[in-house]
């Protein structure tokens, strides 16, 4: 272990995105922090992902970015691929050379045999890494995230403060298309059981008086950047019941029940493509996500079963809410 910078392993999950992801492996390729790993893991896709992720990595394709300029330094990116099935089966077909290269000219690619949803998903990888590398601190990164270059030295700096502390993230900002690249999308999030479904991102109208403090304390931190102490990782890393949704916020509820602390790092800096992982799915994603709600409360049934009546009102007003809508557009654009 090097005290100074201990091992981070980042698990990246890619579906049907990789434009997405070559950004977020271009702009984490550029950072500051010198020891790490990149597990990638494609769910399966459909698209040509997996050889445009290949592409990249021979430097076939030069993603551009309002946030970095590219880099030909190092390229080409070593590319050490796995199905998941030799990945549960063995860990042993690991050669010398991976160990040679530097953080930023190595690549773990596995590729799922079926889409696995996020939670099972990034398990996958965690296993692997645990098993391989033996890290520090775990990373899940969505792959429709841009990093700042200081972005994980801050977060495992904070980290490496009290042991208390079980899981970092960063401030994130909206990845927004036009100028506007100061939006805070979260600083993480609160409880809040009188609302449906209980867990809130805390309220951003005095982000000015939050940025004044480096450190935020939370109750839950978004699976988008979560950086985890692998020595307090729960047995089956993320419930893999969720298949999309509310895994983050499960974790979080766990590492309070044992006495683990949840801190933002107000200094690490991350640029999200909100919504993009769910759009894909469409508007049936959304019985997925009162289901993953619904199965979400069940698992703490204890803090939630006081407001169950409040809460199947509020799942109709909502739900209903976003049906009508959809229905006027589609009607809308019919007659046009």
């Amino acid at each position: 272990m090097n005290n100074m910078n201990p091992k981070v392993s980042v698990i990246i999950l890619n579906w049907n995105g990789w434009e997405d992801t070559i950004e977020c492996l271009e702009s984490l390729n550029q950072i500051t922090y010198p020891n790490y790993d990149i597990v990638l893991i494609d769910n399966d896709s459909k698209d040509d992902s997996i050889e445009k992720i290949i592409d990249y990595c021979q430097g076939k394709i030069k993603p551009k970015s309002k946030f970095f300029s590219y880099s030909s330094n190092n390229k080409p990116i070593e590319i050490f691929d796995y199905s998941n099935v030799e990945t549960e089966e063995n860990t042993g077909r690991f050669t010398k050379k991976y160990h040679q290269l530097p953080h930023n000219k190595r690549l773990i690619l596995i590729r799922n045999n079926k889409n696995y949803g996020f939670a099972e998903g990034n398990n996958i990888g965690i296993r692997f890494a645990l098993d391989m590398f033996s890290p520090e601190y775990i990373l899940l990164l969505n792959n429709d995230t841009v990093v700042e270059p200081n972005f994980l030295s801050e977060m495992v700096k904070t980290g490496e403060m009290d042991n208390k502390i079980a899981i970092i993230g960063p401030k994130t900002y909206l990845y927004n298309f036009n100028d506007h690249d100061d939006v805070v999308w979260s600083v993480g999030g609160n409880i809040n059981l009188s609302r449906y479904p209980g867990y809130h991102d805390i309220e951003l109208e005095n982000i000015k008086l939050i940025n004044k403090n480096s450190l935020l304390e939370v109750d839950w931190i978004s699976g988008a950047v979560m950086l985890i102490k692998t020595k307090m990782l729960p047995k089956k890393f993320l419930n893999s019941d969720f298949f999309f949704g509310c895994e983050d916020v499960d974790l979080c509820i766990n590492m309070e029940e044992r006495g683990f602390k949840m801190v933002t790092n107000l200094k690490s800096e991350v640029w999200h493509k909100a919504g993009v992982s769910k759009s894909k799915a469409k508007f049936r994603g959304i019985s997925r996500e009162i289901k993953t709600n619904l199965k979400f409360m069940k698992n703490h049934e204890k803090h939630y079963k006081l407001h169950l009546p409040i809460y199947f009102l509020q799942i109709i007003y909502r739900y209903s809410s976003m049906l009508i809508k959809k229905l006027s557009r589609d009607i809308k654009n019919s007659i046009v």
